[in-house]
Order: C-alpha cells, then sequence, then structure tokens
C-alpha cells in the first residue's frame, strides 16, 4: 500500500505495534497493532470491516475561510481535502478485500480551538465526517466529537476496538500550532500547483 512515510514503533506498555498518523495521513493495516493520532479540530475515521479484520484511519483538516481570500477555491480544498481522506481510506480497505457493506465507522475529534473564531472548523469536520458516511452509507458505530478538548485515539484494526483519551484542554494551542502548519502547507502546495487535480 505504499505506507513508508507512517512511523512505526514497539509500544510495551500495550505490547503491540503502533502506527502514527499525522495530519493529512492515513494508514491501513490488517495487523495486530495499533494505529494512533492526537486531535485538535482535525477529525480521524476509523473504518473497518469487522469479518476480515482490515482497518484504517484518516486524520483530515477542512481549511478554514480565513486562510485565503478565494473563498471557491477554499471549498474546492475542503472537498478535496476532505473527500479525498475518506475515499482514499475507503478504497485502500476494499482494495484489500474489505466490502463496502459491511464496513463500519467510529468518528473522533473536531474539538471547538478558539471561542473567538468566526467559523468554527472543528463543526464544520464534525458535519463532513458525518454527511460523508451518511451519503457513503457506512454506518457509525460510536463517536467522540465537539467539546473543548484535544484527544489521543488508539484504533484496533482487526477488531475495531478504540482506545480515546481526552486531553487538558490546556494542550489546545499546542495542537492548533500543528494544524495550522499542516493546512498552511496544504494552501502554499495549491499555490505552487495550479493544475487542477480531478
Amino acid at each position: 500500500m505504499g505506507f513508508e512515510e507512517i512511523p512505526r514503533n514497539w509500544d510495551k506498555k500495550h505490547n503491540k505495534v503502533i502506527a502514527r498518523v499525522d495530519p493529512g495521513a492515513f494508514y491501513i493495516s490488517s495487523h495486530d497493532e495499533y494505529i494512533f493520532t492526537r486531535l485538535g479540530s482535525c477529525v480521524a475515521a476509523c473504518i473497518w470491516d469487522p469479518l476480515l479484520g482490515i482497518g484504517g484511519l484518516n486524520h483530515f483538516l477542512l481549511p478554514e475561510k480565513e486562510l485565503h481570500e478565494d473563498w471557491h477555491q477554499l471549498t474546492s480544498y475542503s472537498c478535496r481535502y476532505g473527500n479525498l481522506a475518506m475515499e482514499q481510506l475507503i478504497n485502500g480497505i476494499l482494495t484489500l478485500g474489505g466490502k463496502r457493506q459491511r464496513l463500519k465507522a467510529k468518528v473522533f475529534g473536531g474539538a471547538q480551538i478558539t471561542k473567538t473564531s468566526v467559523l468554527n472548523v472543528g463543526q464544520s469536520n464534525i458535519e463532513f465526517v458525518k454527511e460523508y458516511l451518511k451519503l457513503e452509507g457506512i454506518a457509525i458505530e460510536s463517536e467522540d466529537l465537539g467539546g473543548p478538548w484535544p484527544r489521543k485515539v488508539l484504533f484496533h484494526p482487526n477488531s475495531g476496538k478504540v482506545l480515546l483519551k481526552r486531553m487538558s484542554p490546556a494542550r489546545i494551542g499546542q495542537m492548533v500550532t500543528e494544524e495550522k502548519v499542516y493546512l498552511s502547507n496544504i494552501v502554499k502546495k495549491q499555490e505552487d500547483n495550479q493544475i487542477e487535480l480531478f
């Protein structure tokens, strides 16, 4: 599948390999391991086929209006990055033999990071992921969305089990900084590459 860029390390506490997914990435596995991510206003969808024990996790953030003057261009980023994140994950599982009608999902993240932000990007991410899964006919088995907390998520792709930890809202500043770097890279990539992707 080409997940060479995903860091994977042995974790003594859980006695398993843990693969770390950063903003903009996704990872699919059929191994007995955990997939880890940390979320601020980003959302992660954990999707798996319970019969085959194949699953994966993505980590995405829809761009905020303020980052770009051209709202139409931003809307296309939103669709592109949100849709792409979901398509890559679902299609990757199907490629490995998963069946769409068996897929299940758990979704996390979408914290409200600032009281002052006009556009609640966390809420936009939540609405997007729920609508997307509804359109795809994939049932959401459980969720932990919104609120002021950053989250740590450990997903076991064989069983669909998730270990979730809500972190102190005080940690959100650090997460916001990481997410802003990720977003500005998206916008920069788009400006460097004006060829339309479809």
